[in-house]
């Protein structure tokens, strides 16, 4: 059974001619200020009422329903996935680590190789240079020595074309003096002198 919505009482200055009540700016200059009047209420609550109820119901549905607990159940979902990323994240972090070390050990035994190449490029260098310095002396000294034998054989053969040249001279000098001081008669009695001399050998 509803209650009957309590009315404000109208003023017999609001009626129109026809018995009706005035509204709108008419019935407010009639009355000259709004009259008080109570919100309307069903069952003795008022809409506040109503609204709280409402909500009360749904959560006890809610709380039947088991929707805490669903919700409970999907946060506990979302925390694992989360907790499975963070610790995926945590392994790739860890990994990243690793390669990073291994680069840089990696890195390090290369400045180690590098340094000792150059060290052995230097030391095959200096050997280089030791060997050439001493091949350039040990050459200069046989090209010397080789300067050395031409030049006294050079010297030798002078000399000896030189006393050939003198023997020459000396044997074309003594034949012309021969020629000059013997005559043909020097020379028959040259002859028998040595015919006569090998006579008395025999």
């Amino acid at each position: 059974m509803a209650n009957p919505v309590a009315q404000p009482e109208v003023s017999n200055a609001s009626l129109s001619a026809e018995g009706m009540p005035e509204t709108g700016a008419v019935a407010v200059e009639s009355v000259g200020a709004e009259a008080p009047h109570a919100d309307p209420t069903l069952f003795f609550l008022d809409p506040t009422g109503w609204v709280s109820a409402a909500m009360a119901v749904f959560l006890i549905i809610l709380l039947v329903k088991g929707v805490p607990r669903l919700i409970g159940a999907m946060l506990d979902k979302q925390i694992a996935e989360i907790r499975s990323r963070l610790d995926e994240a945590k392994q790739l972090r860890g990994e990243a680590e690793a390669l990073r070390a291994e680069y840089a050990r990696k890195l390090a035994s290369v400045e180690v190789d590098a340094a000792a190449m150059i060290a052995h490029a230097d030391e095959e260098a200096s050997a280089m240079m030791v060997k050439a310095e001493a091949d350039a002396a040990t050459l200069v000294a046989r090209r010397t020595r080789m300067a050395e034998d031409k030049i006294a054989a050079a010297e030798r053969q002078a000399i000896a074309d030189v006393r050939i040249r003198a023997a020459d001279a000396a044997a074309k000098a003594a034949a012309a003096i021969i020629t000059d001081k013997h005559g043909a008669a020097a020379d028959r009695a040259l002859v028998d002198r040595t015919i006569a001399g090998l006579g008395r050998v025999n």
